[in-house]
């Protein structure tokens, strides 16, 4: 892929990191090959990428380190 299909953009292979979800859990892929577009930042997959990422999850691959989110939910806040 050359350019983005959406912005027109170039667009560049790079390692990435990918935070994935899968019903309700959360899966951190780091350096992973993809395609970014400079221009609007989005991402594309290659397919092998995309099938090792759904091996991963179907098999419960265990991650190498297990990290901490913080869950926020706006509608709790006040209003600044």
């Amino acid at each position: 892929m050359k350019t983005c299909p959406f912005c027109k953009g170039n667009i560049k292979t790079c390692k990435i990191n990918h935070m994935h979800k899968w019903k309700d859990e959360f899966y951190l892929f780091e350096n992973i090959r993809a395609e970014v577009c400079k221009q609007c930042g989005e991402v594309f997959f290659f397919p092998d990428t995309l099938k090792l990422i759904d091996k991963c999850i179907v098999e419960k691959k265990k991650g190498k380190k297990t990290i901490s989110v913080p869950v926020i939910e706006i509608a709790d806040m006040a209003i600044m």
